[in-house]
């Protein structure tokens, strides 16, 4: 495991310099753009008769990248993202952002669902419906790891930023509770009554704020009773650590548990509980291990290119299930947001905004790769990392363009 990490993290600091030297890309973009072009090469020295391409294949299949990411980065990544996420500024904009991440969601999951049921029936491949809605559910949320980089070198108006960091970061836990709902329905064959579903949508979601409101309610009046930096580090790195393990024994959704912690260790922690010192600290801390996590993550979904088996027709069909989930992101957008604005003036291209912002990134590789064994698996990753890619080198790279194109007033 040790040699692992070292080599990933040599990997990484190689392709971030390639990046900044020459490149000179926003980091992750750079670094995922880098680790794609690195693992063409090595498929193209197979065809020379290198052995370099089943080196790196046997390499990445020791890394659990569903546990690696759903079950260790993600706390980490979340909670450093939520801090910079002002209460204050979430509470003006709370109607659209739990509008976005509750019914936009379950709206894309539908739309996504059944319209590539038929797309993938055209391209002469037979893949059930309810496998069909698992692509719907884990392709719909946006993910906050690939949103919040994105945002951190982009021009977005401060009150669009928090629409689409707020969204972010609270949609990815319903849209897991989603996917395990569907995919428990597809393990039993049988039905799953609303009360059931509502139970398990209960103990997750709001299960996941009361943790959240609890553990950071109780490391804040630690942090507050003492004034040593490196304790109060020690005290943050405690409530990710010990509160996400905490929240997976629970069966609460621990993202949105390290969400609400982070959103208040970064209000009121830092405005009542921290001096000038400790602050910097463990701002600078959570910014290193942001940064590292983050460049380490994209370098490995680079690189997982090398254990899809790909094919003209899955290709195509990617591509097409990318419009697809544009299309179906507009419309579950704009939905939400002429509820909340009908009364009023129609912010213009807020929307379009919205959706080209709406980036796809890890999370939803994941949770690919937890469906179970089968020829529909490989289809629905295949489909998954298509849209991926596509939506952090194509959306991310030009977002600042479309904004100038599309300015929102």
């Amino acid at each position: 495991m040790l040699d692992l990490i070292a080599l990933l993290l040599v990997i990484s600091a190689v392709f971030a310099y390639l990046n900044h030297r020459f490149l000179k890309l926003p980091t992750t973009i750079g670094l995922m753009a880098i680790s794609l072009l690195f693992s063409l090469l090595l498929i193209a020295t197979h065809s020379l008769g290198l052995p370099f391409e089943h080196q790196v294949q046997r390499l990445l299949t020791e890394i659990d990248f569903e546990e690696a990411l759903m079950n260790g980065m993600l706390a980490f990544l979340l909670f450093a993202g939520a801090q910079h996420v002002k209460l204050s500024e979430l509470k003006e904009n709370w109607k659209s952002v739990g509008l976005l991440a509750t019914f936009g969601v379950l709206l894309s999951t539908f739309l996504v669902g059944t319209s590539s049921y038929y797309l993938l029936h055209v391209f002469g491949l037979n893949v059930g419906f309810i496998y069909c809605m698992l692509f719907g559910a884990l392709i719909s949320p946006t993910d906050p790891i690939a949103v919040l980089s994105l945002l951190k070198h982009s021009d977005a108006p401060r009150k669009l930023h928090i629409t689409i960091a707020g969204e972010s970061l609270f949609n990815d836990g319903v849209g897991v509770v989603i996917f395990v709902v569907i995919l428990g329905l597809l393990s039993s064959g049988s039905t799953p009554q609303f009360s059931s579903v509502a139970l398990i949508f209960g103990q997750e979601a709001v299960g996941g704020i009361l943790l959240g409101l609890v553990l950071g309610l109780a490391a804040f009046y630690m942090l507050k009773s003492i004034d040593n930096y490196l304790a109060e580090v020690l005290i943050t790195l405690a409530l990710v650590t010990g509160g996400y393990s905490l929240a997976t024994h629970l069966h609460t959704s621990g993202p949105i548990a390290m969400v609400v912690a982070g959103i208040l260790i970064g209000n009121q922690g830092r405005a009542f509980a921290m001096s000038d010192k400790t602050r910097e600290h463990i701002d600078m801390f959570w910014l290193l291990t942001d940064e590292i996590l983050n460049a380490v993550l994209f370098v490995i979904i680079g690189l997982e290119v090398l254990l899809i088996s790909f094919s003209l027709a899955l290709l195509a069909a990617g591509f097409c299930c990318t419009v697809i989930v544009l299309i179906s992101r507009f419309v579950s957008v704009s939905i939400p947001l002429w509820g909340i604005y009908r009364a009023d003036t129609f912010p213009k291209n807020t929307a379009k905004v919205l959706t080209w912002g709406g980036l796809r990134g890890g999370i939803s590789v994941a949770l690919a790769l937890s469906i179970p064994a089968g020829p529909e698996r490989m289809i629905i990753l295949v489909l998954t990392y298509v849209v991926v890619v596509i939506s952090v080198l194509g959306q991310g790279l030009s977002f600042n363009k479309f904004l100038r194109a599309f300015p929102v007033e």
